[in-house]
């Protein structure tokens, strides 16, 4: 009779690497060409973490803004001052699957390919292979950007098109197969043009910066990836849309940002206001509500709830925008200032804890107000598509802590700031061309540039959502910090494999001397 013996650690490994589902992954493995073989294998650590993120706050992470797609989508009540394409997707995943949970999972597979094609182009910079896993794998788990994968959100989709059009210029630093890169940039910038209306800003600096970094040949090729998305954005909100039936964004919506630099005008400077003026602004609000709205310069939400009445607003337009003009010729001063403000996330670091809001990772019962008696989304039978279903309430609970934990206002300015992670991509990718004179380098901060004049352009709030695509990508820069330059790799050693430090080198140059 023999007795049972614990198995040893060499014993046990052997014994899981002859299991057949072990067995089977391995000999794929074998078959990817070797510089293949870390970008998938991150792809699929990164899918494994998204996914228990997935799971812990399934069907995914929602706000006040998840509700009105759903409410739009099953209502008719289609409009454009949203993502028309992300609506599209959202009305596919509660027709197909009566949820939102495909729509969610889908982002996290997006992602995670995206983090593996990253991956690939960090380490044909030279990066090392550890540094190149570890920023993707750093986006995944951090909560600030692993949860944001599983937001119910078009800012979502716009991020993980910003990580894709960010690995397509890493790769084409280095011009490798260039003509999937150049799809694969174009597949990007698209997706930065029908995920967010304003976009347009983004692209077209991006393509600029491009314009510079890159050699001159390539100018029909920029022009291309970026032009195009742009007229077919264009084509589709003021053409396409409108022609189906889909509503346009209301010329209050429009303009909300002159009404707000008025407000912020009239309350820092009531005396620069002529009568003429505010018996105009008077029609529309109490002139009380626009002093009131614009003493909170960094949110144009104040000043257009009520008693601002939108209806005259949209009568009086035009000589709204005649009282703008006015006060922007008299005191440009306050004008640039209630703008800077309300782009305060795009250029400043927080200096308060309301500078930047992030949303809580909790779904209230009320729907975010819909599903309160009387609104528009009281008796849906949608509603059960709008709440957490965790398949584990441990899992979830986790996710609420962490998700929680790192909202800490002590960690605001590390994990949420935008502004900050744009300035630290300028200042690595400076490092990297000073380092190994490449101009072509400074392709790596076009599409972060991009993001943040964006956001410098027109923003209605301080919301992390808007800048959360730069703090993506900044992590995924830090590891350029140890891309080597290709001369201390030793004579004959392909790109794919660990590149050697600069002393290593200069040691083997001399010894071969």
């Amino acid at each position: 009779m023999t007795a049972n013996v614990p198995l040893g650690a060499g014993e046990r490994a052997r014994s899981l690497r002859s299991s057949p589902p072990v067995a089977a992954l391995l000999r794929a493995a074998d078959r990817l060409p070797p510089h293949t073989r870390l970008p998938v294998a991150v792809a699929l650590v990164c899918q494994l973490v998204l996914f228990g993120w997935w799971l812990a706050f399934y069907p995914g992470l929602m706000s006040f803004d998840t509700v009105t797609y759903v409410w739009q989508v099953t209502t008719g009540h289609w409009r454009s001052d949203h993502s028309v394409v992300y609506d599209v997707l959202v009305w596919l995943s509660l027709q197909l699957t009566g949820g939102l949970g495909a729509l969610t999972f889908l982002q996290t597979v997006a992602l995670a390919a995206c983090l593996g094609y990253v991956c690939h182009g960090l380490r044909a910079l030279g990066v090392r292979g550890r540094w190149a896993a570890l920023a993707p794998l750093a986006v995944v788990v951090v909560p600030s950007t692993g949860t944001f994968a599983v937001f119910v959100w078009k800012d979502s989709a716009y991020a993980i098109a910003a990580v894709l059009a960010f690995g397509a210029c890493v790769h084409l630093v280095l011009r490798q197969r260039a003509a999937v890169h150049w799809w694969l940039l174009a597949a990007g910038t698209t997706g930065l043009s029908l995920f967010r209306n304003n976009a347009y800003p983004a692209v077209i600096v991006a393509g600029l910066v491009l314009l510079v970094a890159l050699p001159r040949r390539y100018w029909r090729r920029i022009a291309a990836v970026t032009l195009l998305p742009t007229v077919l954005a264009l084509g589709l909100n003021f053409a396409v849309y409108p022609a189906l039936g889909i509503a346009k964004p209301r010329t209050s919506s429009y303009y909300a940002f002159n009404y707000a630099d008025i407000a912020v005008a009239y309350h820092r400077a009531p005396q620069s206001f002529r009568a003429s003026d505010l018996a105009v602004m008077a029609r529309v609000a109490p002139l009380s509500h626009w002093s009131g709205g614009g003493a909170n310069c960094a949110w144009v939400d104040p000043l257009m709830a009520p008693p601002f009445d939108r209806p005259a607003a949209e009568r009086l337009n035009g000589r709204l925008l005649g009282v703008w003009k006015d006060v922007l010729k008299s005191r440009p001063d306050l004008m640039l200032s209630a703008h800077l403000c309300r782009a305060r996330i795009g250029w400043a670091l927080p200096h308060t804890t309301t500078d930047i809001y992030v949303q809580p990772p909790v779904i209230p019962a009320d729907r975010f107000g819909y599903a309160l008696p009387g609104h528009p989304m009281a008796h849906s039978r949608w509603l059960p598509a709008l709440r957490t279903a965790a398949p584990s309430p441990t899992l979830h609970k986790a996710g609420v802590w962490a998700y929680t934990a790192a909202r800490a206002p002590e960690l605001t300015w590390l994990l949420w700031t935008g502004s900050l992670w744009s300035y630290a991509t300028y200042l690595i990718v400076a490092r990297v061309m000073r380092r190994r004179p490449l101009r072509a380098a400074l392709a790596l901060a076009a599409t972060t540039a991009g993001l943040q004049v964006a956001v410098l352009v027109a923003t209605p709030a301080g919301l992390f959502r808007y800048m959360a695509a730069p703090v993506l990508l900044g992590f995924l820069a830090v590891p350029l910090l140890s891309a080597a330059h290709p001369a201390d790799r030793p004579p004959g050693e392909p790109a794919d494999r660990r590149p050697a430090r600069r002393g290593a080198a200069s040691r083997r140059s001399q010894a071969a001397a």
